[in-house]
């Protein structure tokens, strides 16, 4: 029996897959998205509203995927849901097998744009995932803040990204603003550290140290937050505040565990490529969206990436010798 063959293979059904898949299927490339969940979308599945994708005023998550999918449907590419690729390798004539569910299946293309995404790392604590789903918890300023304008606000983390945002929340938009965070110093940069410490004297902004949260308690209709409690790492005492949304800033997940000693990776595994063309360590084998190095993590950055990346899988396709072309670093194949 003959083996199925695909031209693209796209590991994740997310903004960035579905838009690589998209252009796949208008070359009349034979195209499969891979989707672990029962339903593609990732992040955006969650997301209630959508303001800031160009020349759509407001949008939800669902629909927006919806659509997406619709389109690519349309193109003639499948989606396959429920499967998670556990494991990718290389055959000498260049396809590429990707393992899924732990071997209950394999699928072989000739090009695979890995597009898996990134998952916020959560606090972890009760009341986090209703208030998440109720658009009360957030973890992206950039994408949520302008929905919680005059309110007040709880953030949470100590490194850059936390220091930076909470300054763009109590700037921009809250009304007041506390910042936990659980160790006494801050990760971040001393020059955002010195501006924040400006800002305590210019906004109603607040510094809780060393503190963490312990639970996000939800009102009755379980539409908003009741308060939140915080313990101190030090003494255990605890202590209620009211806000009205939390902004958790703790770091990035990517969803590149299945990917270890297969292309190359950071120490945060995040998968290195070419900036340019988006080219991994595997021939054959691109990446797209909030798993690559020094992504974005916008909905437009996703989509464009896998725009990015399909054009460079056709690329590939007339001329496979352009991967031993790759960049150099440190003398070093990779990026």
């Amino acid at each position: 029996m003959s083996e199925t063959v695909y031209d693209v293979a796209i590991v994740g059904g997310g903004p960035a897959g579905l838009a690589a898949a998209l252009y796949a299927a208008r070359d009349r490339y034979s195209t499969l998205v891979i989707e672990k969940n029962g339903l593609p979308g990732g992040q955006m599945m969650l997301t209630d509203r959508v303001e800031n994708y160009p020349a759509i005023k407001e949008i939800s998550g669902f629909d927006l995927i919806e659509g997406m999918k619709q389109q690519v449907e349309s193109f003639g590419a499948q989606i396959a849901t429920s499967r998670a690729v556990t494991g990718m390798s290389r055959r000498e004539d260049g396809v590429v097998h990707l393992d899924i569910n732990k071997g209950e299946e394999t699928i072989a293309a000739r090009a695979v744009i890995l597009a898996p995404g990134s998952d916020y790392r959560q606090l972890g604590v009760p009341g986090e995932a209703p208030m998440r789903q109720a658009g009360k918890v957030s973890y992206c300023a950039t994408c949520d803040g302008a929905f919680h304008r005059g309110k007040d606000i709880l953030t949470v983390g100590g490194g850059n990204t936390a220091v930076e945002d909470t300054i763009y929340l109590a700037t921009r938009f809250a009304r007041r603003v506390t910042l936990v965070h659980r160790r006494t110093e801050f990760r971040a940069q001393r020059v955002l550290v010195d501006e924040l410490d400006k800002l305590t004297k210019e906004k109603d902004l607040t510094i809780k140290t060393p503190f963490v949260v312990e639970r996000i308690e939800p009102t009755a209709d379980g539409n908003a937050i009741d308060f939140v409690r915080l313990r101190h790492v030090e003494t255990n005492e605890t202590e209620d505040i009211r806000v009205e949304a939390v902004f958790a800033f703790v770091g990035m997940v990517p969803n590149t565990s299945f990917l270890a000693g297969l292309v190359q990776m950071n120490a945060d595994g995040y998968i290195a490529c070419d900036p340019v063309t988006l080219r991994t360590t595997m021939p054959g084998v691109f990446v797209a969206g909030d798993c690559r190095q020094q992504a974005a993590m916008q909905l437009a950055t996703a989509t464009a990436d896998g725009v990015l990346a399909a054009m460079m899988v056709k690329e590939y396709f007339r001329n496979p010798t352009t991967w031993a072309h790759t960049a150099m670093k440190d003398g070093r194949e990779g990026w």
